[in-house]
């Protein structure tokens, strides 16, 4: 028998269209898995809907609208405090931010009260606690909630969101 007169033998086919089959079934499983975290995300970052307490909330929560108005409160303040065995003085710098023009009036015309607020309040601190960051923050929540009182006096409400340090030196 020649290497001619061979016949191969035959191999069986292969089934056509069955990886077709798996590819379709994974891209809509992709396609489902895709759905259900896009969802999550969706509601766990609050935009899904609402239940009547979110509802309340929603209504309640003072939403700032329009842009960020500054003031700053020139000149700088100045004061004198007690350090452990002598007199040292602190310089600060603040500036005033709210969404409400309102607000930035009412301070405007509360300038003398709350600079006089500001400037008892830091004169009554103490060097050590304002070396480090923390004792700074709390600073500024303190002297943020007394700016706020003094406009919602004006105003009635607080209407000053933040309170900024621009500057603060401690000799």
């Amino acid at each position: 028998m020649s290497n001619a007169e061979q016949v191969p033998a035959e191999v069986p086919a292969t089934k056509a269209g069955g990886g077709r089959s798996v590819v379709l079934i994974l891209a809509v499983a992709l396609l489902v898995v895709s759905a259900v975290c896009g969802y999550a995300l969706y509601t766990l970052r609050g935009h899904g809907a609402a239940t009547p307490g979110h509802v309340a909330d929603a209504k309640s929560a003072d939403k700032p609208k329009g842009p960020e108005l500054y003031l700053q409160l020139d000149p700088a303040f100045v004061v004198n405090f007690q350090k452990a065995d002598s007199l040292s003085y602190l310089q600060v710098g603040v500036t005033l931010m709210a969404h409400d023009p309102a607000a930035i009036q009412a301070a405007k015309d509360a300038d003398p009260v709350i600079r006089n607020a500001l400037v008892m309040l830091f004169s009554s601190q103490d060097y050590t606690a304002l070396v480090d960051t923390t004792g700074k923050q709390k600073l500024q929540s303190k002297a943020l909630s007394a700016v706020q009182k003094i406009v919602e006096d004006k105003l009635g409400r607080p209407g000053v969101d933040a309170l900024y340090f621009t500057s603060f030196v401690m000799q």
